[in-house]
């Protein structure tokens, strides 16, 4: 008896690898979409916060956070610790402070009752994530404060330069080294924007933080800073 076996012909076998690489590129090909999407908001996001530094400016003659008129301007609060420092001219505080008298957390009541920013006016503070705080697309916290390496306006990392530091935290290296390479020079030890290993995605930094060792590993978590 003659037995007639079946089975694919090389035809077909290379028709199925053709589709599987197809697939496979489509795949890797909307990460990167996806990655570089996630890059355009962390952008935007410094440069939102940029631009309601200067409005608030423009619009009031002083900065948002340390106005020790925000009462009458945008009938906001009034921030009062540290007191001696209210009205010195820049935005004293941590940027990732829980504390709701901060400067750096009174500055996101300022400039949204302002009309520069969206989000919640009224201030809580119940920790690092609270709904009031802005978060980026990485799920951490965006904050900003001054940069005169006094004891109320530390430098968040050790060497920023920039009169303000706006930093965004839990950014995955991958995304981290495309953002440097966008906003400055490549290099995520040097420049106005500079990487700590430091994530601060739930939890406060303690100031001076040291660059990140490079290269950054692409799944790895940390927080971005911009000297502006």
């Amino acid at each position: 008896m003659k037995h007639k076996f079946s089975g694919f012909t090389l035809i077909e076998i290379a028709i199925v690898l053709v589709i599987i690489t197809l697939l496979l590129g489509g795949v890797m090909k909307g990460q990167e979409l996806i990655n570089n999407a996630k890059v355009t908001n962390l952008v935007r996001d410094f440069d939102t916060v940029k631009q309601a530094i200067y409005g608030y400016q423009a619009s009031y003659k002083v900065l948002p956070g340390d106005d020790v008129n925000a009462n009458v301007h945008v009938a906001g609060t009034v921030a009062s610790t540290p007191a001696a420092s209210i009205g010195n001219g820049t935005i004293d505080g941590s940027w990732d402070s829980i504390t709701a008298t901060d400067e750096t957390v009174v500055f996101w009541e300022h400039v949204r009752l302002a009309g520069l920013l969206s989000g919640q006016q009224n201030i809580t503070v119940s920790s690092i994530l609270d709904p009031y705080f802005s978060v980026n697309v990485a799920g951490g916290r965006i904050g900003v404060q001054g940069n005169l390496g006094t004891a109320n306006s530390p430098k968040p990392i050790a060497g920023i330069p920039g009169t303000y530091v706006i930093c965004s935290a839990n950014i995955p290296g991958k995304l981290a080294k495309r953002l440097d390479i966008m906003q400055d020079d490549g290099d995520t030890g040097l420049g106005s924007m500079r990487v700590t290993s430091s994530a601060a995605g739930t939890a406060a930094i303690a100031s001076g933080q040291a660059v990140a060792a490079k290269p950054l590993a692409d799944d790895s978590l940390y927080t971005v800073c911009l000297g502006v």
